[in-house]
């Protein structure tokens, strides 16, 4: 199991991070061990100063696939849900410095918080999903999937052109305007059109 992550998929956070926008999907990699789910807790990392939220509608592939044409990117997830994908910034912005590889900010040990999964067919449009997040009860996150640069089928099949697909990986379909840094005792509730889909807390 793998986690693909879409990065600048929406043009307020792209800005957000003084980062060009795309155009075509940014993508990189967290391997297994980075999973952190049924609402466990977040532990912050020692090797950073600050730890930044980035909650995201997530998606489970549920079939093997490659080169998947979108019409037909559809048939390969039954279900999404919401996650956060936890970045150590301080070492995202020395790496891009440097020229550098992401990894240490982006895929170390529990830095991919996966939530509930829903069945998609609930949904009649998932290109028109409102989520957010609350941080210790205040809001500070909102997004909302119709602003999204690529949609979820436009991801699958893009993604799919430079690797395969597995049942279990999970995409992170890129996070709206408004991270921010966590601490330890802080509380994290993501909702997705209203429904709570994680409640944790940072250790």
């Amino acid at each position: 199991m793998k986690f693909i992550c879409i990065g600048r998929n929406y043009a307020a956070h792209a800005a957000e991070l003084k980062h060009s926008v795309p155009k075509e999907p940014v993508f990189f990699l967290k391997q297994e061990n980075a999973i952190t789910r049924r609402n466990r807790p977040f532990f912050l990392p020692d090797f950073s100063e600050q730890v930044d939220y980035e909650t995201e509608i997530i998606v489970k592939i549920n079939r093997l696939g490659k080169c998947i044409q979108e019409k037909f990117a559809h048939l390969y997830y039954e279900e999404i849900g919401l996650g956060v994908d936890f970045t150590a910034r301080d070492l995202q912005r020395k790496c891009i410095e440097q020229g550098e590889p992401w990894e240490i900010a982006k895929a170390f040990d529990g830095s991919a918080v996966v939530g509930k999964f829903l069945s998609k067919s609930q949904f009649q449009d998932l290109q028109d999903l409102h989520f957010h997040l609350l941080l210790n009860g205040e809001k500070v996150q909102e997004g909302y999937s119709g602003d999204m640069l690529f949609t979820i089928d436009q991801i699958i099949a893009y993604v799919s052109r430079f690797m395969t697909l597995k049942t279990g990986d999970i995409i992170f379909t890129g996070t709206p305007v408004g991270i921010g840094p966590v601490h330890i005792n802080d509380r994290l509730q993501g909702f997705l059109e209203g429904e709570k889909l994680f409640d944790f807390k940072v250790k």
